[in-house]
């Protein structure tokens, strides 16, 4: 999977030398929590973590289908996670880094002098690392103390995008994926987030 990503980087790249296509950036804050169910904690009743602050920023493309309609294949580095209790009753933090690729399916409608776009679609995510507290997570699926690497789950974002370009976004992430190494029902872990973005759109056409 992580060979996938980092091709469909160099495609993303070789994306923005056709003349339709739009290539761009984007950056943001992404605030995450984890969603999560343990034997040893809350009676192994299900729970969310308190909120974490993370980065959000990478590349897109806008691949036309038809008018106003475009699919966006995105290449972002994600931080997400959480604050959450352990067993014995402690706080810890937990942060996530992600390599994330999102496929949205994009609806652009000139609204005033812009566009407004609404896009949907899943997002696919590989772990390039992590903390929990002051250790490194250990990533596998043999047990309940370690995560799972890759993540997926549908992606949501709107925003307004200007005639030169900027544009401003909103966006959430909603992980379907158990994390938990043991990938049991008695211990679970899903990610979800959401975040703001500003960006700026190159070449092609609206």
């Amino acid at each position: 999977m992580k060979k996938v990503l980092l091709s469909f980087a160099v495609m993303l790249m070789a994306g923005a030398s056709f003349a339709q296509v739009k290539f761009g950036i984007t950056a943001g804050p992404s605030f995450s929590s984890t969603t999560y169910k343990n034997p040893l904690v809350n009676n192994g009743n299900k729970k969310t973590s308190d909120m974490m602050t993370g980065l959000r920023a990478g590349v897109t493309v806008d691949l036309p289908l038809a008018d106003e309609f475009f699919i966006q294949p995105s290449l972002l580095y994600v931080g997400k996670g959480g604050k959450s209790e352990n067993a014995l009753g402690a706080d810890v933090k937990t942060r996530l880094h992600y390599l994330e690729l999102p496929i949205n399916f994009m609806y652009k409608p000139e609204v005033g002098t812009g566009n407004l776009f609404i896009g949907l679609g899943p997002y696919f995510s590989y772990a390039l690392g992590g903390k929990a507290g002051d250790n490194d997570i250990e990533f596998g699926s043999d047990n309940a103390l370690q995560t799972k690497r890759m993540d997926a789950g549908a992606n949501f974002q709107v925003g307004y995008e200007l005639p030169m370009g900027l544009n401003f976004g909103l966006h959430t992430d909603l992980g379907l994926v158990n994390i938990n190494g043991a990938g049991d029902d008695e211990n679970r872990v899903k990610n979800t987030s959401f975040g703001v973005s500003v960006g700026y759109k190159f070449g092609g056409m609206r």
